[in-house]
This record gives C-alpha cells, structure tokens and sequence, in this order.
C-alpha cells in the first residue's frame, strides 16, 4: 500500500500521539510505503527521510515549544497542509490517508481525501475530543462539537485507542458511529539501566518516577503536594518531561520545601527514558484524562508497578491490586495511601512488576500495526467496490 499520514504534530514535536504514529509509520514502512504530512516547526528539516518514512513538514511558524503546540500554529497547518496537496499527489498515487487527531488534523486529511478521490481513515486520541482540564476542549463548543461530527461522518472509519475514547466520542458527537478499538502499541524498551549516583541519587532512596508533557492537564502539582507528606527524606520524585507549567511547578517545590527531592529531568530521548524507568521503583501519574496512556505500557515494560487515576482509556489495561492501584479521579487521599503501601513493600512492587512485564506482551507496535492493516485493507477494498 502506498499510505500518507496527516498528524500535525511528529517526532520531536509533540507528545503521545506523535509518537505513536512515528511507530506505525516506521514499522509500516518495512512493508508499504509511506508519507507523513506534520508541520514544520523550530528549524526542522522540511522533508527527510526518518527510518525509511519520508516526512513532508509543512510551515507553522508560530510554533514556540516542542512539547506542546499552541492555537496559531494548529490553524497554520490546517491552512498550509491543504496547500501541498498538489505537490503530494503529483508525485505519489496513495492509497489510503490515515488523519491522526480530528482537530486539527481532521480539515487536512478531509481536504486531501476528497481532493485525491481516497479514502480517509481517522485515528481518535481522546483530547482532540474531549480534555476536561481545557476550556477550549472541543466537546465544550457547539461549532466545534459539530465541525467535528461532520469530519468523523465523512470519514471511511474512525480508529479509537480505547472503550473510553470511542465512548466520549459517541456520547458527545456521532452515536451513530461504533468506531474500530485499537490497543496502541510501544517498542519493546531497551534492557541498559542508569546508576542512581548519576542523579545525585542513593540506593537506599525510593524513586517515584512520571513521564508526560508538563500541561494543566497532567496536574503534576498533586505529585508534588504528595511528595511532601510521604514520611522521611528518602521518596523521591523524577519528573520526565517540559511544557509551559514547568516554572510554575519549581516554584511550587520550593515554596514546598521539597525541592531537594522533586528532580526535574527535562526532555530525554528515549532510550534515557527507558534507562530512568528501569531504576525507579513506583510509576505514578495524576493526569486528569489519558485517551489511553502509553506512558503507562513504558512503565509496565520496565517492571513497574503503576498508580493512577480511573479517568481515561488506562482502564483498559490496568486494575487495582494486579498492576498496581487505580483511584478514584483526584481522590488524594486514596492516591498517597496507594503509594505509601507501594513504596513500603519491596516485595509487592516486584511481583506487581514481574506481572506487568508479562502483561504489556499484548501492547507492542507490531501487534498494533497488523490491526491497522486489516483496517486500511478493509477499508479499500471497500472503496473500490
């Protein structure tokens, strides 16, 4: 097949969603060939090609942050997306389009369907339908809810991650559409582990560790407040990760008086990621919604146990007591006991642990990119029929 992505956002910029189509498009790749339209943002090259995927970038220009996009530059590419399509289908006959996230990508996948006469299959992530942490969340706005219907109507399939995206996205926009569940799906890690004295850090201390965008969204300020009642000097937090609430979130350590064991570590590549996972003994998360959580699986896949909310698509795969604890929606009380009996039993964490490695067997991208596959497959021969 001869597959072209739309996703606004692609490695380095973004977060989850980028990530997960980079992983389709490289493993799809091996086998198909493949286009992804992203934007252009912070000096990156306008058209490589990244492990046998060619990537078109189209300008934004007022992109300011990796992490996390803003208004301006999301408009930017819904304009300058549809303005290549000229240039695409001049030079490559696709077979099928794959839009990741309805807004903002929607109008660009939609635009070049109907211009390239192929059909469209959109991927759902679950904030591009609904952030309860957002006032502009599409699911608040009448316009949006029903420009958003009528991408989703149009569309040849619609893709969701998990019963909880596919379930916000009937109840707020198309109850008509049951929509396709799809697991996303991660690398298997790499096996090396960083020494705790490379973070200033002691054997003997406990690493509670979160990885995401620093985003209102991700409310790491509860992690922080948590920090502060675990008893001794000995928990520590490693935070993974940038985005516009980092300031405010060191203030807040310090005026805290924690600062000395919230370790903010920035954005690492990946196979840092995965070195800083291993060392760490508890993943936690306060995030107010994932459409699924990827993050979560990395944390399985080094032998973690998990402790999060039940807000969001994680349900699916994780449940009290087997791969650690899922509280109650910012229930802190229950969160901080969860963490406490976590950290102060080594022997419960590793059995949860050695579970959740067996467990996140089910979640790797192959698995994931078969499924999408049989979708695209199916949704051509449709086509043409």
């Amino acid at each position: 097949m001869k597959i072209l992505f739309c996703n606004y956002e692609y490695p380095p910029l973004g977060g989850g969603g980028g990530i997960i189509n980079a992983l389709l498009a490289e493993e799809l790749a091996k086998r198909h060939e493949v286009t992804v339209l992203t934007s252009q943002g912070l000096g990156l090259p306008g058209e490589p090609i990244v492990n046998g995927v060619r990537v078109v970038r189209v300008p934004v220009y007022f992109r300011r942050q990796q992490a996390a996009a803003n208004l301006p530059s999301m408009f930017a590419y819904m304009v300058m997306g549809k303005r290549v399509r000229g240039r695409l289908f001049g030079e490559t006959s696709y077979d099928i389009i794959n839009t990741h996230f309805v807004i903002p990508s929607g109008p660009v996948g939609d635009a070049l369907s109907r211009y390239g006469r192929i059909p469209n299959v959109i991927s759902v992530h679950g904030g591009d339908l609904y952030d309860p942490s957002k006032k502009m969340s599409p699911h608040r706005h009448w316009f949006l809810r029903r420009w958003i219907r009528t991408l989703l109507r149009r569309a040849d399939a619609v893709i969701g991650q998990s019963r909880n995206t596919l379930k916000n996205m009937r109840r707020y926009y198309t109850p008509e559409i049951e929509g396709v569940r799809i697991p996303l799906g991660i690398q298997r890690p790499p096996e090396s582990v960083a020494e705790r004295p490379e973070y200033g850090l002691r054997e003997s201390d406990t690493l509670l560790v979160t990885v995401g965008r620093l985003v209102a969204r991700k409310a790491v300020e509860q992690l922080i407040a948590l920090v502060r009642e675990l008893p001794g000097d000995h928990a520590h937090l490693l935070i993974v990760g940038t985005g516009p609430e980092e300031e405010r979130l060191r203030r807040q350590a310090q005026q805290s008086g924690v600062s000395d064991r919230i370790h903010f570590m920035s954005h690492v590549n990946e196979v840092e990621k995965f070195r800083i996972l291993r060392m760490s003994d508890l993943f936690v998360s306060s995030s107010q919604h994932e459409g699924f959580g990827l993050v979560f699986l990395e944390a399985m896949a080094c032998g973690l146990p998990v402790v999060c909310y039940d807000h969001g698509g994680q349900t699916d795969f994780l449940s009290s007591g087997k791969t650690g604890h899922v509280v109650k929606l910012n229930d802190l009380a229950d969160l901080e006991g969860a963490c406490r009996e976590l950290l102060g039993n080594r022997k419960l964490r590793q059995e949860m642990g050695g579970k959740n490695q067996k467990a996140v067997e089910a979640y790797f991208i192959d698995r994931c990119t078969k499924q999408y596959e049989r979708v695209f497959e199916e949704v051509i021969a449709r086509k043409r029929r």
